[in-house]
């Protein structure tokens, strides 16, 4: 009888998703819901989503959607970390860069390949800046703040050890974060100035060495 209750017990066993399996599936179901997210959020802005539009276009029942998020606002506020911390990923280049011509290029490469696949992460984060960030003030203020300031400090030392020309850092980045995002919050112009196609494979590569060229030649390191 013990025997057949282990057998029993261990047929049970491996009938059941191990912890493994769990965690993986709610990670792509996590994925879905915030890709969904972004582009609702995107298209109507904070005001016009609604957990029922991000649920259909996610292709789960809404109720999905409150276990993993309690409230509109709380999915939203991921949705702009998440493209927060994929541009911070992005930015890392230039903590080990020998100097500008490594650290801004590789960033401005890597800051182009984001805008081109997760436009609409960009589109949320522009909305919600352009119309005094009423969900993620303190985002700004703390975060935002504190990652730029550290991108700042590693630009002033390459100008004080003389790899670059003398420039504000802060506008430096500014620059940096317009033109680059520019590829994502006005792609439909974009296209529509490209024949109405999106930009190719070349073009994007083309995109990205010119962007590179205009900006490291303005801060003399080319």
């Amino acid at each position: 009888m013990r025997v057949q209750d282990e057998k029993n017990s261990n047929s049970l066993k491996n009938r059941r998703p191990n912890g493994g399996s769990r965690a993986k599936a709610r990670r792509e179901t996590e994925e879905t819901i915030l890709t969904a997210a972004e582009t609702v959020f995107a298209e109507a802005g904070f005001g016009g989503a609604t957990m029922q539009l991000i649920a259909d276009l996610a292709g789960l029942p809404k109720a999905n959607l409150h276990y993993y998020f309690d409230t509109k606002e709380a999915l939203y506020r991921r949705v702009v970390e998440r493209i927060f911390n994929i541009w911070l990923e992005a930015a890392d280049v230039f903590d080990g860069a020998a100097g500008p011509t490594e650290g801004i290029g590789a960033y401005i490469d890597a800051k182009m390949e984001i805008s081109r696949h997760h436009p609409n992460g960009s589109k949320v984060w522009a909305s919600e800046v352009m119309h005094g960030a009423p969900v993620i003030q303190d985002y700004l203020e703390t975060t935002l703040r504190d990652w730029t300031e550290g991108r700042c400090a590693v630009i002033r030392r390459w100008i004080s050890e003389g790899k670059m020309a003398q420039t504000d850092p802060h506008h430096l980045m500014y620059m940096l974060w317009a033109t680059t995002q520019h590829y994502a919050d006005f792609s439909h112009q974009i296209d529509t100035l490209n024949g109405g196609d999106p930009l190719s494979d070349a073009q994007w590569e083309a995109a990205k060495t010119s962007v590179k060229t205009i900006v490291l030649r303005g801060i003399g390191v080319l």
